[in-house]
């Protein structure tokens, strides 16, 4: 399958956001449940990620597989990235999707900015759940970073790990 990877367009927003969204609602990542969780509506404001960092989509033919957030250096979308890195947020792929590339090809290109960009390297976090996201991370070269796990909800037991790719 020809996966072609490119920023955002504003008229796609909507598709990218309800994607991500739903991924992360059927795969059970929302941390309070369905629709009514705050970062339900976080993930699907794809126009506000664009405002501060960089989202990209993996296209298909004229479909949309799915889409992630390419943070350029640390700032107000990075939760991880210190001095000399980028970051990868919010990676999701179109459930129909799954398994045909896009999520590596998603990942990939925001490997390639960050060294274009001369980057020290990239990180990420993600949950303890998503064992796919994990296995994708590490066939790319990331390693697990515990050190750098933290808790985004203070009071709540709910823990994101950290990844680490150098450049």
């Amino acid at each position: 399958m020809d996966i072609v990877i490119r920023r955002a367009e504003p008229g796609e927003y909507e598709v990218i956001g309800e994607i991500t969204a739903r991924a992360y609602l059927q795969g059970g990542f929302l941390a309070f449940g369905g629709e009514d969780d705050w970062y339900f509506r976080e993930l699907k404001d794809v126009a506000k990620r664009a405002a501060d960092g960089e989202v990209l989509v993996a296209v298909h033919e004229d479909r949309i597989l799915g889409g992630v957030t390419y943070v350029p250096a640390p700032g107000p979308m990075s939760d991880l990235a210190g001095p000399g890195e980028a970051e990868i947020r919010m990676l999701a792929v179109d459930h129909a999707a799954r398994g045909q590339g896009a999520g590596e090809a998603l990942v990939r290109a925001c490997m390639d900015r960050a060294r274009q960009a001369g980057r020290t390297g990239v990180v990420l976090c993600t949950q303890p759940t998503m064992t796919a996201a994990h296995r994708l991370y590490e066939r790319q070269g990331f390693i697990r970073r515990p050190d750098r796990d933290w808790q985004p909800l203070p009071g709540h037991d709910f823990t994101l790990l950290a990844y680490e790719l150098t450049l």
